[in-house]
């Protein structure tokens, strides 16, 4: 670790570019989250500002958004799908009246 900046340096090889964009991307979050809040996660942890209930809370919170996107993801795919069927269908001389559609639950 750096001892001016409090940054550590590893060199990585990845197989799978998946997973390198993962980790880039986690480095990223922190990045962000120490511009944003002025310290590290460890740093939060040992320093104890914040307790167990404080992270329960936090993963409840990022869970709840979660399925806020992914719901919304789902509505998003619905409407994609939607007027795909109907370019289809008036791509093939037919105006759509005669089909059903009505939502399905998604």
């Amino acid at each position: 670790m750096d001892s001016k900046s409090g940054v550590s340096t590893r060199s990585m090889k990845f197989r799978d570019p998946v997973v390198e964009n993962v980790c880039d991307r986690f480095i990223h979050r922190s990045d962000v989250g120490y511009e944003k809040y002025g310290r590290t996660l460890h740093d939060e942890r040992t320093g104890k500002h914040k307790d167990l209930l404080g992270y329960l809370n936090d993963i409840q919170e990022e869970l709840m958004d979660a399925i806020l996107y992914i719901q919304t993801a789902r509505e998003e795919m619905f409407e994609q799908m939607q007027d795909q069927r109907m370019n289809n269908i008036m791509r093939n001389g037919n105006n759509g009246e005669h089909y059903d559609n009505t939502p399905e639950e998604y």
